[in-house]
């Protein structure tokens, strides 16, 4: 049966599940005209930390948005609470297959009939955790990278979902700031994710191979496309591990991509070479007090 698509939307609070790095932006986002997140955590530490974060920078943000207006963000840890009257629902809890199942049997249960539940996931597509949802018109991957600067967002139907949901969000999200391109058919890596993955397999392959070095690829990037870091530079501050955890998830679906590229991350890793979170990646100039790009929520969007 056809979900219900919710009306009524610009009264109605979102609820983002995770207050993480990824999990407090796109809590931010949703602040940005005037209404109210509900951001839901099981730490209340956590909880008050991405409240104090939209606090912090949703002002600005707003300016930036015709017709932004600041919102205000609240916690909470009690599920039920958080998702109450709520017309839009993002998960952004930590890349476990298991987990997700269980919270989505969860939200399908306690969510309002109407409610939209999207998941960021970086690395699983909807469909691969509604076994326990009794709705699944009503799920689909809403994949964001990193807000308030990066504001493309990736939307993929679980199988099931309702059209006329996917259109609403190609409606109302860009009224926050943010922009969604619908993957017509469902992708390991979405659209953008999977292109850079090539981007960052061939730089893996070219280092791996002895053709040139780490540095010297990232001077050759910054010159010709303009930008202030190169791949590895940008795998560095993602950390080797989770990007190789990521190769590895391509490897599993794609047995026929090169092996090299994930060798050379592999002895990366085994060092305790980890990137900017360890001192030292592809680089060694970093302090460990760094701040990262900042996954701590998501497997990657890299």
């Amino acid at each position: 049966m056809a979900s219900t698509v919710p009306t009524d939307v610009e009264n109605r609070p979102v609820a983002v599940i995770g207050s993480g790095t990824l999990g407090r932006r796109i809590a931010l986002m949703f602040a940005t005209r005037g209404g109210e997140v509900r951001i839901y955590d099981k730490s209340k530490e956590a909880g008050e930390a991405a409240r104090a974060y939209v606090a912090a920078n949703v002002a600005e943000v707003a300016a930036g948005i015709e017709g932004g207006c600041p919102g205000r963000a609240s916690v909470t840890d009690d599920l039920a609470e958080a998702l109450a009257g709520a017309w839009l629902v993002v998960e952004a809890v930590p890349e476990r297959l298991d987990l997700k199942k269980s919270i989505y049997g969860e939200l399908d249960r306690l969510a309002d009939p109407d409610a939209i539940l999207a998941s960021n996931s970086s690395s699983y597509p909807t469909s691969q955790f509604i076994d326990e949802v009794k709705h699944p018109e009503r799920v689909l991957n809403m994949h964001f990278y990193m807000p308030p600067k990066q504001n493309a967002i990736d939307i993929m139907s679980d199988g099931h979902t309702d059209r006329a949901i996917i259109d609403l969000l190609e409606r109302e999200l860009p009224r926050y700031g943010v922009y969604p391109f619908e993957a017509h058919k469902e992708s390991t890596g979405f659209i953008f994710n999977r292109i850079w993955a090539a981007i960052k397999r061939e730089s893996l392959a070219v280092v791996a191979e002895g053709v040139s070095t780490p540095q010297d690829v990232d001077k050759m990037w910054q010159i010709n496309m303009g930008t202030p870091a190169g791949p590895f530079r940008m795998m560095d501050r993602v950390g080797l591990d989770v990007v190789l955890d990521i190769e590895n998830h391509y490897a599993v679906e794609r047995p026929d991509l090169p092996a090299g590229p994930r060798e050379l991350l592999k002895k990366y890793v085994d060092a305790g070479h980890l990137g900017v979170k360890t001192g030292q990646g592809f680089y060694d100039d970093y302090d460990n007090h760094d701040d990262q790009a900042g996954h701590d929520d998501q497997a990657d969007n890299i």
